[in-house]
């Protein structure tokens, strides 16, 4: 499961098809054409046209803006649509679903018979150690003090989940979303970091001594104002873990 589309990209695309939408409506409504001679005469002689007072050609002006709203609205959708994933709800009656299983099939690339759920899953100081997750979908759950040592997480969607204390030392956690998540005190010393999204997470105090990450992921978790204080279990420098300039 790859991460989310960027929103950057679907924002501009709405915007560009709001303000074409949006100028078609408003030449339409309120603008008044330019008729020329011929079509002048020929519009105040047809004995079909009807005489419209102002009440009634503001209401049909109206109605024109209207329907530009609502054709609006429906080319907008896909691009609401293409901004996140679209999940089924919680089956929150499936009593086994906050668990850990390693697939014997994935192989990194996420590949399940059906979707891996924890969602909201509260699993704190649980053992997924050597596991092969990839492709759980992982959004708003709390895995604090919980233990990833040399798990397989590629393709992880964990949008907003809670990692504090975590231990993930050697995880491969490439290709995942992250955003928003937090790691304050957690330990991804010597894992595989390129291709994820830590974007607005909280990364203070955690140690990401020998993590493996791209030039562009390091440049964009060097920027979290999040980065910095001392890990708790290691005794390392957050940022001097992750090689990022002292400030």
């Amino acid at each position: 499961l790859a991460p989310p589309p960027d929103p950057s990209r679907a924002m501009v695309r709405l915007i560009s098809v709001l303000a074409g939408a949006a100028a078609i409506a408003t030449t339409d409504a309120f603008a008044t054409p330019a008729l020329g001679g011929v079509a002048q005469r020929a519009r105040a002689s047809s004995s079909c046209s009807l005489q419209m007072g102002p009440g009634e050609d503001l209401m049909k002006r109206a109605g024109t803006v209207l329907s530009g709203v609502a054709l609006m609205g429906g080319m907008l959708l896909p691009y609401a649509a293409d901004a996140a994933y679209n999940f089924p709800p919680i089956d929150s009656k499936d009593t086994t679903r906050c668990v850990f299983k390693s697939s014997a099939m994935g192989q990194s690339n996420a590949a399940r018979d059906k979707l891996y759920d924890l969602r909201e899953c509260p699993m704190e100081g649980k053992d997924a150690a050597g596991n092969d997750i990839a492709g759980a979908i992982m959004l708003r759950g709390d895995f604090t003090n919980a233990k990833f040592k040399g798990s397989t997480m590629s393709k992880i969607y964990a949008d907003e989940a809670k990692f504090d204390g975590a231990d993930l030392t050697n995880a491969v956690m490439d290709r995942g979303s992250y955003k928003r998540a937090s790691f304050k005190g957690a330990v991804l010393a010597n894992s595989v970091l390129s291709g994820s999204s830590f974007e607005g997470a909280d990364l203070e105090n955690t140690d990401f001594s020998d993590a493996y990450m791209g030039d562009f992921d390091q440049q964009r978790i060097c920027k979290n104002p999040t980065l910095k204080g001392t890990n708790p279990k290691t005794g390392v420098d957050t940022r001097m873990s992750a090689s990022c300039r002292i400030k």
